[in-house]
């Protein structure tokens, strides 16, 4: 891959960079997001990372972008975010690879613990956690068409709190002491549930979490840029 040019295309994503020593020659790369969703993990691990890339806005209900009018199947047939395109016109789909691609990337942010160590495997089993009994499994409440006695379905099966909860103490995060990738993923999904009507408050630890997660620069940045928050 070529050495970092910065860019930045569309109006809706100010400039994602830092360049710390430890990755002078990362990729040129295109994050495609839609804001509010779970593409904001990605979004808040470039910060963190201090990572340079480009943010092309999706339209997930056209399929498109609406910086160009083109369509976005191409880039992802699923037409799902994120996505990540580097340089070279590959592209990295599914959350949990572009998470970890982007940690491996700058090592030095500590992001994601080595390869190999049992804390790299508590953070894929944190990970795994959060995709399929979080993301997926929850994924009906955050649509308005949904019933809401399916809705209550999923939300009464009170497990799936517990595991939160039980990821988050002692804490402050998942891994414990330093911030990771798995805490980039964990916060926007709890946010959209928030969004959708979940309750945490029979849960301390889960609120105290986000509060702690959401008062990070790199977050703050990043939904500012989303248009999630105001200055």
């Amino acid at each position: 891959m070529k050495p970092l040019a910065a860019t930045i295309c569309g109006v809706h994503i100010d400039h994602v960079n830092t360049t710390p020593s430890d990755h002078q020659q990362e990729p040129i790369m295109k994050l495609f997001y839609s804001p509010g969703a779970s593409s904001l993990s990605p979004h808040i691990v470039l910060r963190e990372a201090g990572l340079t890339a480009e943010m092309v806005r999706v339209d997930l209900e056209t399929k498109t972008l609406p910086a160009t009018g083109q369509s976005y199947l191409p880039i992802n047939p699923m037409g799902k975010v994120p996505a990540l395109e580097f340089d070279d016109g590959a592209v990295l789909t599914e959350g949990l690879a572009v998470l970890q691609y982007l940690a491996d990337l700058a090592p030095a942010s500590r992001l994601a613990p080595a390869a190999g160590t049992m804390a790299r495997y508590r953070l894929a089993e944190a990970l795994s956690f959060v995709a399929t009994e979080l993301h997926k499994g929850f994924a009906p409440t955050f649509d308005p068409d949904v019933p809401a006695s399916y809705k209550h379905s999923l939300i009464a099966d009170t497990r799936a709190f517990d595991r939160i909860a039980s990821l988050v103490q002692p804490g402050p995060y998942i891994l414990g002491e330093h911030f990771t990738v798995a805490d980039a993923y964990l916060y926007p999904i709890l946010r959209l549930g928030r969004h959708a009507g979940l309750d945490f408050s029979s849960w301390p630890a889960i609120g105290h979490y986000m509060e702690l997660v959401a008062k990070r620069p790199s977050v703050r940045a990043a939904m500012r840029a989303e248009g999630l928050v105001e200055d």
